[in-house]
């Protein structure tokens, strides 16, 4: 395996973002913070990758930052672990449509977590556990805090961000954070398997209907249905909207392009 901090694989239409620093149990630092960032730069802008995956390598998904090599693992600047004040990494909140699979095949910790939580699907292994226990050595945890209370809900989503503790992979689907908790030894295939059925459905609809999501979960209800409403029509006039008219009415497949 690359000994580079994040791996980026593409088959078809589907990449593989993997964290790469299994001997540090895939912990933050610096450089992975820079592969991550990029990794998922490169996935928004390739209109021929439509659906990602992302996980760790060795036994655990992600052990948090770094606390043993500060060099900028969770800031901008070199020995420090602020978070520059704008949306500027995935974990953060880049706009990002495209369907992400988390695939967690150990602990999920603290910097980990906050990227699980931007998932659409995640599987974890039986063997999984997911843990905030940044005030456990008394950092605030932000965008965590902004975004499970949403997610989860208020008591289960403040179980995790100010008790510490870590929850195990049952308690964690329990909760909603956990789509669906498999065997270890199957958690990829099942990863891969979503992502083959998801890849059937038209990229740009798909996209559309996450985004409308996302964006109209802050709208009072009339901007909502005027803003989805006309990304119904952006919708509609795609090649692949023709396509799918067309392949229903032949009784064939259809061939998306995403254009």
């Amino acid at each position: 395996m690359s000994d580079e901090p994040v791996l980026y694989e593409k088959h078809g239409h589907v990449v593989t973002i993997t964290y790469n620093r299994p001997e540090r149990k895939n912990a933050i630092n610096g450089a992975m913070r820079e592969g991550l960032n990029a990794a998922w730069l490169r996935f928004r802008d390739d209109e021929d990758a439509w659906v990602a995956i992302m996980t760790g390598a060795g036994d655990a998904f992600c052990g948090g930052a770094d606390l043993k090599d500060g060099r900028g693992a969770t800031g901008t600047f070199a020995g420090t672990y602020w978070e520059k004040p704008t949306v500027n990494s995935f974990e953060s909140g880049l706009e990002l449509f495209k369907p992400v699979i988390a695939a967690v095949n150990g602990a999920c910790v603290g910097y980990g977590l906050t990227g699980v939580s931007f998932a659409d699907f995640v599987i974890a292994s039986d063997q999984a556990t997911f843990s905030y226990p940044e005030v456990r050595i008394g950092i605030p945890t932000i965008v965590g805090s902004i975004r499970m209370p949403q997610r989860l809900g208020w008591a289960n989503a403040m179980e995790l961000l100010l008790i510490g503790e870590p929850v195990d992979a049952e308690r964690a689907k329990e909760m909603g954070l956990v789509w669906k908790v498999v065997e270890h030894d199957s958690l990829m295939d099942e990863a891969h398997d979503l992502a083959a059925r998801l890849v059937k459905s038209a990229p740009l609809a798909t996209r559309i209907v996450k985004e409308v999501g996302i964006r109209t979960s802050t709208m009072g209800w009339t901007e909502a249905v005027r803003f989805g409403e006309t990304m119904r029509l952006v919708g509609g006039r795609t090649n692949d909207a023709k396509e799918g008219l067309a392949s229903f009415a032949e009784k064939r497949p259809p061939e998306w392009t995403g254009t």
